[in-house]
């Protein structure tokens, strides 16, 4: 069993607590949390709702939450790029396209039916041992447990944000400087699989982030996560209008910028994922309580990307 604490956001009031529910806690199904209201399970300002009742907006919610088993997740033989690996933890490089762990639409094919094929003593742990993701398009390092001790160790670094973690992207536009955007982020008010800045309701997000190099009309950053929200280096790039090249969601309409060589264009119009890598991890290991560091090289999409932008920009310059 698990306690969990929210504070209903005001963007939710007139939702029936169901609904709301639904929004706050999406890693459970609106059918179990349903069940969880009709067992009492659920405290809103202390009180037992039905789930008809309407939210006001600012109640606090209580949820005495059990994990949901996905029993359909079965052990694939899906190759596994493993960068670290000993008794507690596994580092993997995941490949952009591959979903990180089962949810609806994609009920296999994913790392954690990997991982099972690679350890099946991971099917004791939640999730296989998987205590954060990364989108299904983003690649890079991810962090995986093998034992109940090294599970919470590392939970407990993730929401002490101890955890190191360095992204490197491609933005459209041409970025002056580095800096911080410190902006709270929610899910969308209007698009489900979406989430956006959210003055009132948002959880507190925070980017670090500075230019490694600058094109005519784009740059290549290194991103700093200070926290750890959904989508969140793609939605405070685009809340500061410099959206990550291919992001199908946050990069809005797809204009080829002036002054393109064909080369560029054609990279460009064939790059159909956000242009974002989780290039290092560091943490402290659960068993040594040495810190450790692992760095992983962007893939070729993205180094073809790169040497696209230089190459143009040479040619502009000759």
């Amino acid at each position: 069993m698990a306690r969990l604490e929210e504070r209903v956001p005001e963007y939710l009031a007139g939702l029936r607590v169901d609904q709301g529910l639904a929004e706050l806690f999406d890693d459970y199904s609106r059918s179990k949390l349903q069940t969880w209201i009709k067992d009492g399970r659920v405290l809103i300002n202390g009180l037992i709702p039905k789930p008809k009742d309407r939210l006001e907006g600012g109640e606090q919610v209580e949820l005495e939450a059990e994990p949901e088993l996905v029993t359909t997740c079965e052990a694939e033989n899906i190759p596994l790029d493993i960068v670290y690996e000993d008794e507690a933890l596994i580092i993997v490089n995941k490949p952009a396209g591959l979903v990180v762990h089962p949810a609806q639409g994609n009920w296999s094919g994913t790392l954690q039916n990997a991982l099972l094929n690679h350890d099946a003593n991971l099917a004791t742990l939640p999730r296989a041992g998987i205590v954060h993701r990364i989108d299904k398009d983003t690649s890079g390092l991810l962090m995986v447990a093998k034992t109940l001790q090294a599970h919470h160790s590392l939970v407990d670094q993730l929401q002490e944000r101890s955890i190191e973690r360095e992204y490197l992207a491609v933005t459209k536009g041409r970025m002056i400087s580095g800096g911080t955007v410190d902006e709270p982020i929610g899910r969308h008010p209007t698009e489900r699989k979406q989430f956006a800045v959210r003055m009132s309701g948002g959880k507190d997000a925070v980017t670090h982030y500075r230019v490694i190099e600058r094109f005519t009309r784009h740059s290549f950053i290194q991103v700093q996560l200070e926290t750890g929200r959904t989508h969140q280096i793609r939605v405070h790039m685009a809340h500061i209008k410099f959206p990550l090249i291919g992001d199908p969601m946050y990069g809005g309409r797809f204009q080829m910028p002036a002054n393109c060589s064909e080369h560029l264009k054609v990279i460009l119009k064939n790059f159909k994922r956000q242009a974002l890598h989780a290039a290092k991890l560091g943490l402290v290991h659960p068993l040594t309580d040495e810190y450790m560091e692992w760095e992983q090289d962007i893939p070729d999409d993205m180094h073809e990307l790169l040497e696209a932008l230089r190459d143009n920009d040479a040619q502009q310059l000759a």
